[in-house]
């Protein structure tokens, strides 16, 4: 393999106070004690030391102003007033996106369960999408009693495999859902392509990316519907909450009907739907969010940049693909697929504790792809998807549940910085994350002595 010196790689060591020497490209790093070039796990100086990330969710006067006017108003529910902060930031979330429409909901979940049945799928019907992703989206399919039929996913981008998707169609088939993943765009080209061909819909879960773009189309307005989460840990919060974009007015007004109970904007009770209101007081907290929204994302957007290409002197640390296309994404999530061939095959959990001890702690996000869940062997029990799908179908689901890519993703290679909070930080901060990777790679060899 191939060594990458710390002269390859020009940073800002934060651990101490010391300059990079620019003339020759030198890092802060060759200036440092042997204290610091020993792992922090096994005694060293660590790298970030007494420092916080920015706070996440964020909160300002604003917000706070704009809770205690919806207190004092007396409208609290949607319902009570055409002009009140759902349905003002409604129009104003849907004019930010560059969507027609947006119906707001009280969560991401019930976004995608709305979009579910206002499009008419249910029992016997079969949706499919990636098991690397929150359980909000099999909720939204197994809620209208349709069957998820979970494709693999790509090592490198960790989104959903359209070759797979194409190959898993059946004639029950009736949707896709590919789930823009930490908040970057999937392969969309290629899964509308497939969508076309089979006539199939594709609800676009965004939970996690708002204002990303894709070619020149913010994500959530290139499908047929999209959804969005505006939980606390969200790039757009206000505790829970959801919204749904969309163009076709006919097809929003169901989403609507569905959202109220079944009732549609006339009072009349047409249908079968949950009660999904978001509430006021949610929606007094995103519309003062969303003044700061565009500011935030560009520097989440410039902040994953400056990791990226920082990150390439490091061969053992592959930072998310983009796919063509893309031109930003929210980076809800910050990610990494881990290559222990370069870390002398140390597991994944032994980088991650070296790596905390120097002071940036990183996760490995979804224990489990959702396919390993117990929720599939519960409904394959319940006696209406028992009536609905025939046995010879059942059995072949289940059969065609592995998923080998995001078993390995999930169990030795994702590497999680969760970004909401940390990248709107300061190119130091974001050296600190860099020159602690790269100090747990350059001294790769003591990672044998780490005890977990």
């Amino acid at each position: 393999m191939n060594k990458i010196s710390r002269r390859q790689f020009m940073t800002t060591a934060s651990a101490v106070t010391l300059g990079v020497v620019a003339s020759n490209n030198v890092s802060a790093f060759e200036k440092l004690s042997s204290s610091v070039n020993k792992l922090a796990i096994l005694g060293g100086t660590p790298v970030r030391q007494n420092k916080s990330w920015p706070k996440w969710p964020y909160v300002d006067e604003k917000v706070v102003a704009s809770i205690t006017k919806t207190a004092r108003s007396g409208i609290w529910c949607r319902i009570d007033s055409p002009n009140g902060t759902v349905p003002t930031f409604e129009k104003e979330y849907a004019s930010l996106m560059g969507a027609k429409y947006c119906v707001a909901t009280g969560s991401g979940t019930q976004s995608l369960h709305t979009c579910v049945e206002a499009l008419g799928i249910g029992p016997g019907d079969e949706v499919i999408t990636t098991p690397y992703t929150d359980m909000g989206t099999i909720s939204g399919i197994i809620s209208a009693r349709a069957l998820p039929v979970l494709a693999d996913i790509d090592r490198e981008s960790f989104q959903l495999d359209p070759t797979i998707v194409e190959r898993l169609i059946t004639p029950y088939t009736r949707a896709i859902i590919p789930v823009h993943i930490m908040g970057q765009p999937c392969d969309l080209d290629s899964i509308l392509t497939i969508a076309k061909k089979h006539k199939l819909y594709v609800i676009e879960d965004a939970c996690q990316a708002h204002l990303a773009q894709y070619r020149g189309k913010r994500l959530g307005t290139i499908g047929d519907l999209g959804c969005f989460s505006h939980q606390s840990s969200k790039t757009i919060p206000c505790g829970e909450g959801g919204s749904i974009l969309g163009d076709d007015g006919g097809l929003m007004d169901q989403c609507y009907t569905v959202m109220n109970h079944g009732t549609n904007k006339k009072g009349r009770s047409v249908t079968i739907g949950p009660k999904y209101r978001m509430n006021e007081f949610e929606g007094a907290v995103l519309l003062a969010q969303l003044p700061n929204a565009m500011e935030q994302w560009k520097r989440r957007n410039e902040n994953a940049a400056y990791l990226t290409s920082k990150l390439k002197a490091c061969p053992g640390v592959v930072p998310q693909k983009l796919y063509n296309g893309t031109e930003s994404g929210s980076f809800y999530l910050y990610t990494m697929g881990y290559r222990k061939e370069y870390f002398n095959n140390v597991d994944r959990a032994v980088f991650l504790k070296a790596l905390a001890a120097e002071g940036i702690s990183l996760s490995s996000y979804i224990p489990n792809g959702l396919h390993r869940e117990p929720w599939v062997d519960h409904i394959l029990g319940l006696k209406v998807y028992q009536e609905m799908y025939s046995p010879a179908r059942l059995k072949q689901y289940k059969e065609e549940l592995a998923c080998p890519v995001c078993d390995k993703i999930c169990s030795e290679e994702m590497l999680m910085l969760w970004a909401s909070g940390p990248l709107l930080g300061t190119k130091k901060d974001m050296d600190d994350i860099v020159n602690a990777i790269m100090k747990v790679y350059e001294n790769r060899d003591q990672l044998a002595k780490v005890k977990l």
